[in-house]
C-alpha cells in the first residue's frame, strides 16, 4: 500500500489533528501488530504530500505505555513513510530552556520499563546502530525551518523518557538533571528506535510546557499547566512543521535509510518464512 506521502507526523498532547490539510482522505492501515492510535490522514500540508497519526489517538485515549508504538511505524512505512518528524509535550530540565520554548534534541535516555522496542523477535535478532538515535538532516531542517518565526528553538540536548503516565518525584527530577537531560518527556521511545529499524529518518521536536517539579520558583508541574501551554505552543508548531515539510530534500543521504544494513546478524535460512512475511514491510 503506498499513500505517495513520504513525510509522516506523528501528533502528541494537544496536537490530534493538523490544521491547514488539504484534499484529505484517511487510511485504515493492517499491521501484525494490531491496529495503529487512530486513522491516518493523507492529505497536501503546503501543497507537500503527509501523512498524520495522532499518538495517543484522538480523544487521547492510549496513555503512553499503551501506545500501540509497533503498529504505527509498521504501517507509516508500509504506506510509504521515509521520514517521520514527532511532535511531543515535554518538561525542562534546563534553567534556560524555559515553558513555551521548543527542542529539537540529539540523545535520548530510556527510562522506560514496560515497552517493547524491536520488530525483530521469534527467531530473527537485528542489533541495529543507535549512537544518534535522530536523522541529523531532518533535525537540521527543523531548525532552519524555525528562522524567521516567533519561537525560541533550541537545537540539541537530551531527551529523557521516563515511562509515566505518572510525574517525577522530585528526587528522580533532580536525578535526571545530574545527568546532563535537558527535557523530559513520555513518548519519543520506542519510536524511536523502532523507525530507525524500520530504516525511517526521525526527528523531535519537543514543545517546553513546564519546569517538571525541580524548579523550587516555579509552580508544581499538572496536567493543568501542562494542556495551557501545549494550546499555546500547537499554533507555532503548526507553522513551523507546514514550512519544513515543504523544504525537506527528496534524496536521503542520511544512515537512517541504511540502518538494517549488516545489521540482522541471523542466518536468513533459518528464519521461518512467516517470520519473513510478518517483517517483509520493516525489512525491505
Amino acid at each position: 500500500m503506498l499513500s505517495e506521502a513520504k513525510i509522516g507526523i506523528i501528533g502528541g498532547s494537544g496536537l490530534s489533528g493538523m490544521k491547514g490539510i488539504v484534499d484529505v482522505e484517511e487510511l485504515d492501515v493492517e499491521t501484525p501488530f494490531g491496529p495503529t492510535s487512530d486513522r491516518i490522514t493523507i492529505g497536501r500540508l503546503a501543497d507537500t504530500k503527509v501523512a498524520f497519526l495522532p499518538r495517543h489517538g484522538r480523544g487521547h485515549r492510549f496513555s503512553p505505555t499503551d501506545i500501540p508504538v509497533r503498529a504505527n511505524i509498521f504501517a507509516l512505512k508500509k504506506i510509504g513513510i521515509e521520514r517521520i518528524l514527532s511532535v511531543s509535550a515535554v518538561g525542562s530540565l534546563r534553567e534556560d530552556v524555559q515553558p513555551l520554548d521548543m527542542v529539537v534534541p540529539d540523545q535520548l535516555i530510556d527510562r522506560t520499563r514496560r515497552r517493547v522496542s524491536t520488530f525483530f523477535e521469534s527467531s530473527i535478532v537485528a542489533h541495529v546502530s543507535f549512537s544518534d538515535p535522530y536523522c541529523p538532516v531532518l533535525s537540521q531542517e527543523l531548525e532552519r525551518a524555525a528562522q524567521g518565526q516567533s519561537v525560541k528553538l533550541h537545537m540539541g540536548g537530551t531527551y529523557l523518557v521516563m515511562e509515566g503516565p505518572q510525574f517525577s518525584t522530585r528526587a528522580e527530577s533532580n536525578l535526571y538533571r545530574s545527568w546532563g537531560a535537558s527535557v523530559i518527556g513520555m513518548t519519543a521511545l520506542p519510536e524511536a528506535k523502532l523507525a530507525r529499524e524500520a530504516q525511517i529518518c526521525y526527528a523531535t521536536l519537543a514543545l517546553v510546557t513546564d519546569y517538571d517539579c525541580w524548579h523550587e520558583t516555579e509552580e508544581t508541574v499538572s496536567i493543568d499547566i501542562v494542556i495551557a501551554n501545549m494550546r499555546k505552543n500547537v499554533a507555532a508548531s503548526e507553522k513551523l512543521l507546514k514550512t519544513v515539510v515543504s523544504s525537506i530534500p527528496n534524496q536521503r543521504d542520511c544512515i537512517c535509510s541504511q540502518s538494517l544494513h549488516n545489521a540482522i546478524i541471523t542466518d536468513l535460512a533459518q528464519v521461518p518464512e512467516e517470520t519473513k512475511r510478518r517483517l517483509s514491510v520493516i525489512m525491505r
